[in-house]
């Protein structure tokens, strides 16, 4: 899996791969940046204050808590981009870590962005309640790697053996190695967690749970041909 993972982040800093980490670089910015004027606004439209003062301080610390929440928005922002570039980002790996072995069929647009914008909610609740969390000392960074380890792998897990498979064949299969996709989860949550070099999440999640699908792919195959 930490060799699965190293060859991610060569595909991330690779030539082949540029074109796609400019792009989405571009939107998991842009997306960023849409989220936070939309925070600003709400923020600035509902929350007046009498004293000038207080306006200030408040202003001041939701500041700070706006680029907190802009860490943890990372991962839900980048499960949208991957929606948008995951064929041509698997594709790519299935080609040249796997030239043997036959390529995935692409997923149908409206499955991956309904799939993906469900995801997007979800990550949204569950890293809200990560935030609040925060507040608890000893147990804030476990919640939020935790959080999102399971559902980072279970999202980008599924979208690459969705490639190969139907849906509850993928979602059988996620469920037969959860220990493996949760540890997979865990390596991208700590992608997430490092500020700037997140915002090419979308791409090495996906060329590394491509990795992590054919390897665990290979091991039912040996196991089922064992059993037999």
């Amino acid at each position: 899996m930490i060799a699965d993972a190293f060859a991610a982040l060569s595909d991330v800093v690779s030539k082949p791969f540029r074109a796609i980490l400019l792009r989405t670089l571009g939107f998991t910015l842009a997306g960023l940046i849409a989220l936070w004027i939309i925070l600003v606004w709400v923020f600035n439209h509902f929350v007046t204050l009498p004293w000038g003062w207080a306006e200030t301080t408040v202003d001041i610390i939701a500041g700070a808590g706006f680029v907190v929440a802009m860490v943890f928005l990372v991962a839900p922002v980048s499960s949208l981009v991957a929606g948008l570039f995951l064929d041509e980002i698997a594709e790519k790996v299935e080609r040249t870590a796997f030239p043997s072995d036959p390529v995935g069929s692409p997923l149908p647009l409206p499955q991956v962005l309904v799939s993906s914008v469900k995801f997007f909610g979800v990550v949204i609740l569950a890293n809200l309640i990560a935030l609040v969390l925060l507040l608890l000392p000893g147990i804030n960074l476990v919640a939020f790697l935790l959080v999102n380890a399971y559902l980072l792998g279970r999202e980008y897990f599924e979208l690459a053996a969705l490639r190969f498979r139907p849906y509850d064949e993928a979602r059988t299969l996620r469920r037969a190695y959860a220990g493996q996709v949760f540890g997979g989860g865990l390596i991208v949550a700590l992608f997430v967690m490092i500020p700037i070099v997140n915002l090419a999440t979308p791409l090495f999640a996906t060329a590394f749970m491509v990795r992590l699908h054919k390897r665990i792919s290979a091991q039912g195959r040996t196991s089922a041909q064992g059993a037999v």
